[in-house]
């Protein structure tokens, strides 16, 4: 016996009621059947509906009989007095809700299968039309013929005048090659089916729309009816909901992807419908957990209105979301531009000023000279001369310059004026002296003085003419210089005779 066959046979015994505890299940052995499925008919293989079967599945045609009576009985939905889960819309509107979520997926799977089939006669059209609709729609009504789309009213309510420009162009250069009735006839079934399921699906969004508006009408104007509708279903019914915090709530809905050994950047984990929703989607990246949170903290506050009654107009609903925008809005406002603030005000009051001799005769030191003061002041329209052409726009103002205007000399301050040393004074004094004979050019003396003389001792004699000058020179140096020193004087001795008398 078999793997295969002892497993049956467990099972089989585990299920019987009411059998002894022999082992007659094991001496005789039930015969398995082998069932094996038939092939599908020839071409049947490369049909869509041999991978799309959403469309012929009983559970898809139930939910919309039912979505299709409430619409005609009902076309506003009945008002709830007691729990939303005893509504006998609730469980319709929480199918519905996830059977658009199959038909997207199915969507998905019929457009690759449009897609790999029309790829044969104009592959360009994939990168040309992203969108997986308007491929659809764009393959319906090209088929076999690429002439269609330059002068089609269809093709221009699908795409977009610069799109279809370049759709025409490209397909008068491909190198598809013309389908076969058969494939052509694929592949406008497959067209049909989408646009059937994508009609059934708007159908659907409808419904739900209109009926979450009075089941939970707050939690339905801060996320819209569809996304209100699936946290609603994931959660068991609004009272549940409720009854969640809002650290849950924003998880509901989340995918746990195992990816090991792949990389997991392009994996949100901690996201769920609420992060996907449009009122997040819309604000940047880096704010979008942030305001996920947000989001489901005034959630949580809308439930549990709704689950209560409480505001059936909606008014808890807009105060909410109106709260929620203004921040978005806060947050993504600009940083306060930085402003140059002057500096406060010193606590401690103002310092005495230094004063004395000493403090007077450095200000004194440190004061404006009088060249200075001259040379800071400008003459009234008088255009100046620069003093550099290196520095241009800086003159010396009234230094040096004769007819001033002013009637009174300028009065020199003693204190403010430039000073030098005593040491600096005798050295210059001393380069004014001349020794040795001087020429008529730098002195005013007369061109006939010579340095010979005659003498009626040695008759001719060389003598310095500038003998007595040099003479007088030194002793004005030495007494009345101003930079010469006290000099001490002896007096006489008190046991002196008195001088003579002067003769008259």
């Amino acid at each position: 016996m078999s793997l295969a066959d002892e497993l049956l046979a467990d099972l089989e015994e585990a299920a019987g009621e009411g059998e002894g505890e022999g082992g007659e299940g094991e001496d005789e052995e039930p015969p398995i059947e082998d069932v094996r499925e038939e092939p599908p008919p020839d071409g049947a293989s490369d049909s869509v509906k041999s991978i799309a079967k959403l469309w012929d599945s009983r559970t898809f045609a139930e939910i919309m009989q039912k979505i299709e009576e409430y619409i005609t009985k009902q076309p506003k939905a009945a008002e709830v007095l007691g729990p939303v889960e005893a509504a006998p819309e609730y469980r319709v509107i929480v199918d519905a809700n996830n059977l658009t979520v199959e038909i997207e997926n199915e969507l998905n799977i019929i457009h690759k299968f449009i897609r790999d089939k029309y790829s044969k006669r104009f592959p360009e059209l994939e990168s040309l039309v992203p969108n997986a609709l308007d491929y659809i729609r764009t393959v319906k009504e090209l088929g076999n013929s690429l002439d269609r789309c330059k002068n089609n009213e269809n093709v221009q309510q699908i795409l977009t005048n610069a799109t279809i420009m370049v759709v025409s162009v490209t397909a008068s250069t491909t190198q598809g090659q013309a389908l076969s009735d058969d494939e052509l006839g694929r592949i406008q079934e497959a067209c049909a089916m989408a646009l059937e399921l994508s009609g059934a699906r708007l159908r659907i969004h409808e419904y739900v729309e209109s009926r979450m508006s009075f089941i939970a009408p707050n939690l339905s104007i801060i996320l819209g009816a569809s996304t209100a509708a699936k946290i609603m279903g994931l959660a068991g019914g609004l009272t549940p909901l409720s009854k969640m915090p809002a650290c849950n709530i924003m998880l509901l809905g989340a995918q746990r992807k195992t990816l090991s050994g792949f990389s997991s950047t392009s994996v949100l984990p901690h996201t769920g419908f609420i992060y996907h929703s449009d009122l997040v989607q819309t604000l940047p990246p880096d704010l979008r957990r942030k305001a996920a949170r947000l989001v489901a903290a005034k959630c949580t506050l809308a439930a549990r209105v709704d689950s209560f009654h409480e505001s059936p107009d909606g008014k808890v609903g807009f105060e909410l979301k109106e709260e929620i925008e203004r921040k978005f809005d806060k947050w993504q406002e600009p940083p306060p531009a930085k402003q140059v603030k002057p500096l406060p005000a010193p606590l401690d009051g103002q310092r005495k000023k230094r004063g004395g001799r000493r403090y007077r005769k450095m200000k004194e030191r440190l004061g404006l000279t009088e060249i200075r003061k001259q040379a800071n002041r400008m003459s009234f329209g008088e255009i100046e001369e620069d003093a550099y052409q290196e520095d241009l726009g800086f003159s010396l103002g009234q230094l040096g310059r004769s007819g001033s205007g002013r009637v009174r000399q300028t009065q020199v301050n003693e204190a403010t004026k430039a000073r030098i040393s005593k040491t600096l004074q005798r050295t210059l004094q001393k380069q004014n002296v001349v020794y040795g004979g001087k020429s008529t050019i730098r002195d005013r003396s007369s061109g006939t003085a010579s340095s010979v003389a005659f003498t009626p001792l040695q008759g001719l004699e060389i003598v310095n003419p500038q003998a007595a000058e040099k003479k007088v020179a030194e002793a004005n140096q030495k007494y009345f210089s101003s930079a010469a020193e006290f000099l001490k004087v002896k007096g006489e001795k008190s046991g002196s005779p008195d001088p003579p008398p002067a003769t008259p």
